[in-house]
């Protein structure tokens, strides 16, 4: 029974795995992987030589964890509202409606951005602004707004799922606990942070496990498309996953995207487990292994 479970997983996860070489190699199409010269680690050389690595660097990491605490607060709020609620009908269509986000692909997200961002047609250059008598903005090339904006996009689409993983905890945790601390006096906010946060750590450290493994990855919808990929703010918004492409577009160069992927990876299981260790060591239950 198990047998087919194994093979796919083998297909699917373990024998592509062999494409690991091209990035050692200096790939020649008519010479097949296995007959390209090797090239060492030169594939490795051009995310470093760049004279904007360091902000590319900075940008994917400073973001990755901005995305994480503002997605888990958010999400955690709004998994204790839900969970306020008497009404399981007003649940379930809370529920959907910030789930919603999360089922629609980049590409519309990105247009609705654009619907409100665009300096011609744009809702809060044409129709909120002059409301409150503030001057129109160029959202694509005023790089300094968009460290907001990308981080209020990414949490308005990922929240909902995110909400889900706490909400299902909160369901579970024995109300006995909150009888008794409302009978001791305990108010909302003393019960969230005396019995719901604490009942919530093993699921935000789970999470933080898995942003730190992904901390050198950035999603490439959000960085390329909402952005619309203008040069002008490239300092505020470019990424290694973006810096990737763009190199791969324009040298076509798959020893490189290859060695690119590479060194995410190791680098996000490196830090996974020495995070992991580091958590086994002061909290040993929640630790992954």
């Amino acid at each position: 029974m198990v047998l087919p479970g194994l093979i796919y997983l083998f297909i699917n996860n373990y024998l592509p795995m062999f494409g690991i070489t091209i990035a050692f190699k200096d790939l020649n199409f008519t010479k097949g992987i296995l007959g390209s010269d090797w090239a060492g680690f030169d594939n490795f050389k051009f995310l470093f030589a760049s004279r904007d690595a360091g902000i590319i660097i900075r940008n994917t990491i400073l973001y990755n964890i901005a995305f994480w605490i503002v997605g888990t607060v958010c999400a955690i709020l709004l998994a204790v509202f839900i969970n306020e609620l008497a009404s399981r009908r007003a649940k379930r269509l809370y529920q959907t409606f910030v789930l919603l986000p999360n089922l629609m692909s980049w590409v519309i997200v990105s247009y609705l951005a654009f619907a409100f961002l665009s300096s011609d047609t744009g809702f809060l250059n044409n129709g909120l602004f002059p409301l409150l008598g503030v001057q129109p903005v160029n959202w694509y090339a005023s790089g300094q707004n968009w460290p907001f904006l990308l981080v209020f996009i990414n949490t308005w689409k990922g929240v909902g799922y995110s909400m889900i993983l706490y909400f299902s905890t909160l369901v579970g945790i024995n109300r006995d606990y909150y009888e008794a601390a409302s009978l001791d006096g305990a108010g909302k906010i003393q019960q969230f942070f005396r019995i719901t946060l604490p009942q919530l750590k093993p699921v935000v450290i789970t999470t933080g496990l898995l942003t730190v493994g992904s901390i050198f990855r950035s999603d490439f919808g959000l960085f390329y498309q909402v952005t619309r990929n203008s040069g002008a703010i490239y300092e505020f918004t470019r990424t290694i996953d973006v810096y990737v492409y763009q190199a791969l577009m324009e040298k076509a160069d798959y020893g490189m995207s290859s060695a690119a992927s590479i060194f995410q990876s190791i680098v996000g299981f490196v830090l996974i487990v020495l995070v992991n260790m580091l958590i086994r060591r002061y909290e040993k239950n929640s630790a992954l292994f």
